[in-house]
């Protein structure tokens, strides 16, 4: 996948102030300090497009992103280990819940997990929560520079057996530091958004 340009459009918190929903859009969630932001980066090849940080709940924002001005990346906040009041995490939930279920050209949810760890109950809530309303998943398991080739297989099949998932294409090992699994998931993007090419094509 070429990418020609990529850049930051706007954060919202609510629906009037997202983007005109005139182009498909992939949002990208998961636990706090998962790696989304990474994942971003790494996928439009540049390093500060998304904004990283080390301290889990950074992100408290809708954060859209235009890729060759064909889609829409959404970086939606983290859940589940940030230190924040039980107020404010329940303002992000809310803001969460009300962009996947509201948000009609919405086409793909990417359910970022970091393979070392085994899903918890956030992250099996929120993939019986997708399947239930009918959106789109696909998850990426990151940081798998961190494991070895034979550990990363075992921690692959545990993830799958936690998640129920069967289906090869619905999985992709990845890394932000190597690019492993990068061209693999621009492939699965480009074939369960539009099978012809023409969305994500360069």
């Amino acid at each position: 996948m070429k990418i020609t340009k990529a850049e930051f459009i706007k954060s919202a918190t609510q629906p009037s102030h997202y983007p005109p929903p005139d182009l498909p859009e992939v949002a990208f969630v998961g636990r706090s300090n998962v790696g989304k932001s990474s994942l971003i980066n790494a996928l439009v090849g540049r390093k500060n497009l998304a904004k990283t940080s080390n301290t889990p709940g950074r992100t408290q924002l809708i954060n859209f992103f235009s890729v060759n001005d064909k889609i829409f990346f959404v970086d939606l906040p983290g859940y589940g280990f940030a230190k924040v009041s039980r107020a404010v995490r329940k303002n992000w939930g809310e803001m969460i819940e009300s962009y996947l279920r509201g948000r009609q050209n919405l086409a793909l949810v990417i359910l970022i997990l970091d393979i070392r760890r085994v899903p918890n109950d956030d992250d099996l809530s929120l993939c019986d929560w997708l399947e239930h309303y009918r959106i789109p998943c696909l998850y990426v398991l990151t940081k798998s520079d961190k494991l070895s080739n034979n550990e990363i297989f075992r921690q692959r099949k545990l993830i799958e057996k936690k998640l129920r998932v069967s289906e090869e294409d619905k999985m992709v090992v990845f890394s932000a530091k190597t690019a492993t699994g990068k061209e693999q998931l621009w492939r699965v993007l480009k074939n369960m958004l539009c099978p012809s090419g023409d969305v994500v094509s360069s």
